[in-house]
């Protein structure tokens, strides 16, 4: 795909984007509802969403930002959009939203947008993870809509945890498996995501300053 026709699909995803407090007011109505986002309405992913709530409303009111990190997204004199892919269902995304929303918090130059996955899968195909539609996706893009940068689906040590249990022959349920990420993310109490994503933004600046 050329720059012209990824800047097009970009433009039509950012038209259907909403805000972070639109999207937790959406996933809430979706528990009362008993749904789940996208178009399957397995039992599994609308119990991940109620759970997926309950989780990003304790991370929105009790996450701090690391000293580090703070500087760093301080010093941004840019504009920039955070694009991010995401659905209601997905455990390693109410885990993020929070912690992107209090780095955005700290510098108004950085506007996040949120769009469901499975109502643009022309943009989930253009960044897929190993081959998957891995959520969620952080798509880092300058003034003209032009993609700088990519972050996640889950920070670098959340990850080869999770590709040691899916490439494990016996591995558990994947229920199971989440009780064993959601232990790594409370201990790594979101500083992994605020580091990495933090360095791409002052990477991002200097490049400017070169």
């Amino acid at each position: 795909m050329n720059g012209v026709e990824l800047t097009q699909i970009i433009k039509n995803s950012l038209e259907k984007s909403i805000s972070f407090d639109d999207y937790n007011h959406l996933v809430d109505q979706l528990v009362v509802e008993e749904k789940s986002s996208g178009p399957s309405q397995h039992e599994d992913l609308v119990y991940f969403t109620k759970l997926n709530a309950q989780r990003a409303k304790r991370l929105n009111k009790t996450i701090k930002v690391d000293k580090a990190s703070t500087t760093r997204i301080s010093g941004i004199k840019r504009k920039y959009t955070w694009l991010v892919l995401t659905e209601s269902w997905c455990g390693d995304a109410a885990q993020i939203l929070p912690l992107l929303n209090k780095l955005l918090e700290i510098n108004p130059n950085i506007d996040l947008r949120l769009v469901f996955r499975d109502e643009n899968d022309e943009l989930m195909n253009e960044f897929l993870t190993n081959g998957g539609k891995s959520i969620p996706k952080l798509l880092i893009l300058d003034k003209g809509r032009e993609v700088l940068n990519t972050w996640g689906p889950r920070p670098v040590e959340a990850q080869a945890l999770y590709d040691s249990w899916k490439n494990n022959p016996e591995k558990t349920p994947y229920r199971e498996f989440q009780v064993d990420m959601q232990k790594w993310y409370l201990k790594d109490k979101g500083v992994s995501t605020f580091t990495e994503v933090s360095q791409i933004m002052s990477e991002l600046e200097a490049q400017v300053l070169v």
